[in-house]
């Protein structure tokens, strides 16, 4: 049994570790730890404090695709680092291109028996106005997701 977490760097992703750290050792399950670069995501910069969320989602992406790609790697280091010290060996995969297509189509392919994500605890407006990658994976997901708050 194999079992992918997706992971960002959050309190929730590491509860998700957590979270199926404890499962996989129910299941003697192996762990997969993910994060996604969307290549397509650059800053457009500015100064100026960020005013709505219209404005946050034109400008906070990322700064380049290095950077990018530096961030996903510590990320998941520091997972792995979280993961081994619950007991557990990883395997960690820094995956590119839209995080929700990503992170199932990476699933489908590796036999992935469940997926875990952290879910951001947003308001009920913003989670409307936002959308939420963790609900969106399990829209889209051929394996059973538990999305851990």
């Amino acid at each position: 049994m194999n079992l992918l977490v997706a992971v960002d760097g959050s309190e929730e992703a590491d509860g998700a570790i957590a979270y199926a750290a404890d499962v996989a050792d129910a299941m003697d399950a192996s762990l997969t730890l993910v994060h996604t670069v969307d290549p397509a995501a650059y800053e457009t910069g500015g100064s100026e404090p960020i005013a709505s969320f219209s404005d946050a989602d034109r400008r906070l992406i990322v700064e380049s695709l290095e950077d990018a790609e530096r961030r996903g790697i510590d990320l998941l280091e520091a997972a792995a680092e979280f993961a081994r010290e619950l007991g557990h060996d990883v395997e960690t995969e820094l995956l590119y291109g839209d995080p929700v297509e990503e992170l199932t189509d990476f699933a489908e392919e590796r036999d992935v028996d469940a997926i875990y994500v952290g879910h951001r605890g947003r308001s009920e407006r913003a989670g409307v106005m936002l959308g939420s990658t963790a609900e969106a994976v399990a829209e889209r997901a051929t394996v059973p997701v538990t999305i851990v708050r």
